[in-house]
């Protein structure tokens, strides 16, 4: 299963890999985060398909489009892909129709290419409360509960901040950047090791390893 957003779709590396899979009937899920944009560009530039879930046929593949905002959609969209996946039936392509509320990155300002007007209405379509609502009605959750969830989360976060902070503040190996990328060292970055070995030993002082 692999997930990759509407803008994707615009890369050769998402045609080629639809294309492979269809032919040799993979057991591979794509599943497409279609959220409107592709950092300030819309879907509409995109493509000029109805929809990204169509663009599976070409490649021989079942597509299939759902609320992405809709957990149980997703769920028993995924579910039947898996089921076909595991018994020899192939690749399917999943779209998710979704919207991206806040900014591509921290580097981005949406204000700048869209409104408050377009952002409103999915507020209300969060996928989130839609389905804290679905489970308060049926007596499965309540207040109290929720409040527990989003505690232990917080703990969970927390947690994982500072195990994050704790390794930040260790020495580092300006060498370690070589490390654990390949095999075999290629010869051009074995030379570029041995170079900065070398600028390391002459001028230890010069050099913040932390």
């Amino acid at each position: 299963m692999t997930f990759f957003g509407d803008g994707a779709t615009s890369e050769g590396d998402f045609h080629e890999a639809m294309n492979f899979a269809g032919v040799f009937q993979l057991p591979v899920i794509f599943v497409c985060q279609n959220n409107h944009w592709a950092i300030s560009i819309p879907r509409s530039r995109q493509t000029r398909s109805q929809t990204l879930a169509q663009k599976a046929l070409a490649y021989g593949m079942p597509g299939i489009q759902v609320d992405g905002n809709d957990i149980l959609a997703v769920y028993a969209a995924a579910r039947e892909a898996v089921d076909r996946a595991r018994t020899g039936g192939g690749p399917t392509m999943i779209e998710c129709v979704t919207y991206r509320v806040a900014m591509h990155t921290t580097a981005d300002d949406p204000n700048r290419y869209r409104t408050e007007q377009e952002v409103e209405p999915w507020l209300k379509r969060d996928p989130i409360l839609r389905f804290q609502k679905y489970l308060k009605d049926r007596g499965l959750l309540d207040d109290a509960a929720i409040a527990g969830i989003e505690q232990d989360i917080q703990v969970e976060i927390q947690a994982a901040v500072d195990r994050a902070e704790a390794v930040m503040r260790q020495p580092v190996d300006p060498l370690d950047m070589f490390d654990h990328h390949f095999a075999g060292l290629p010869d051009h970055l074995r030379e570029q090791r041995q170079q900065l070995q070398r600028e390391l030993t002459a001028n230890p002082g010069e050099v913040d390893h932390g």
